[in-house]
């Protein structure tokens, strides 16, 4: 028999760029989870320290100190921050996942979209930076690699992770359905505006998920763990303190959604959107087996002999060197970094 377990999928705002604040309030809610019983607990995209919403807002000519803060927010992988939420997971014995804006330990103004899957023992299972920045996201973040497209074995059954945008790629997605994912979570931001909502056409980010989410849990016969963040007042509030006409666009643009789905996309219990909360399932991966019967797309129900798909995993660096190892500057640790 497959695992059964209880996950939650955490609904909630970061403290506003503020990285040492949004961790205790994160560790706060990981703790509330597990008193509730959850074994996994999930975070939206960025959680520590934002999403950058500004980015949809105003010309970048005029965001220079929002980048640069946010850069300053965001957070090394082997930073306090990670380890008071790794000591956490240790002390609770649970899982979390946890997206992250991510230093760069080679330069002061480069950062990645990150997510981390740590495990009960305090470990880091993966490390996965977001492939491509999604449209205004390219103001704010580099690019990542295929280093983090794994799908980590764990007590609780195969678990994969895909944030936002990527879970339009199918081959993102099918390097993860080829590795025997059974659980899927995917990490969203609260709002993603792209249009002024006055004009008409703007972008429906809890439509558009759940289009994709359905899709992917369908196609791989997988559970899917969706979770978004939240845009709350005091973030709205100084946004629009900034700038008063960023108040049309942030009031009248949809907001995301949290929910769980089966391995036949439909949804499991409520949606949370509006209003911070947890949302829990009770997951049973026994249900992944009978849909296989009609579409194993990673097994008979393909043609491996016309279709081939490779995959670079090799983690990208800026440099490289050779000669004696004692003069070069610490890289990342592989121990930490299962993608390396």
């Amino acid at each position: 028999m497959l695992p059964r377990f209880k996950a939650a999928a955490v609904h909630a705002a970061p403290v506003f760029l503020d990285r040492s604040a949004t961790t205790k309030k994160a560790i706060s809610l990981i703790r509330e989870a597990a008193a509730a019983g959850a074994e996994i607990v999930a975070f939206s995209e960025t959680f520590i320290p934002a999403f950058p919403v500004w980015a949809a807002l105003w010309a970048p000519i005029d965001n220079h100190d929002l980048f640069v803060r946010m850069a300053d927010q965001s957070v090394l992988v082997d930073g306090p921050e990670i380890k008071a939420i790794r000591d956490e997971a240790r002390a609770l014995g649970v899982v979390v996942s946890i997206g992250i804006s991510e230093k760069s330990p080679a330069s002061v103004g480069a950062i990645w979209n990150s997510n981390l899957l740590i495990g009960e023992d305090g470990e880091i299972l993966n490390h996965h930076r977001k492939l491509v920045p999604t449209f205004y996201e390219k103001l704010i973040w580099s690019g990542g690699d295929g280093a983090g497209l794994r799908v980590v074995d764990t007590r609780f059954g195969k678990i994969g992770q895909l944030i936002c945008g990527e879970n339009t790629n199918p081959l993102a997605r099918y390097s993860l359905m080829a590795q025997g994912e059974q659980l899927h979570i995917s990490s969203w931001p609260p709002v993603w505006p792209t249009r002024r909502p006055a004009v008409g056409g703007n972008y429906h980010i809890a439509a558009a998920t759940r289009i994709r989410a359905s899709a992917h849990c369908f196609e791989a016969k997988v559970f899917g763990l969706v979770t978004a963040g939240v845009l709350d007042k005091a973030a709205r509030d100084m946004l629009v303190a900034r700038d008063a006409s960023a108040a049309a666009v942030l009031d009248a643009t949809p907001r995301a959604e949290t929910f769980f789905l089966d391995p036949t996309g439909e949804q499991i219990g409520e949606a949370l959107r509006d209003e911070e909360g947890i949302l829990y399932a009770e997951i049973d991966l026994n249900r992944c087996v009978e849909p296989k019967q009609f579409h194993d797309v990673v097994g008979y129900y393909n043609r491996f002999d016309i279709f081939d798909l490779s995959v670079n995993r090799r983690r990208l660096n800026p440099v490289s060197f050779t000669g004696n190892a004692a003069s070069q500057p610490d890289a990342e640790s592989d121990h930490i970094d299962a993608g390396s």
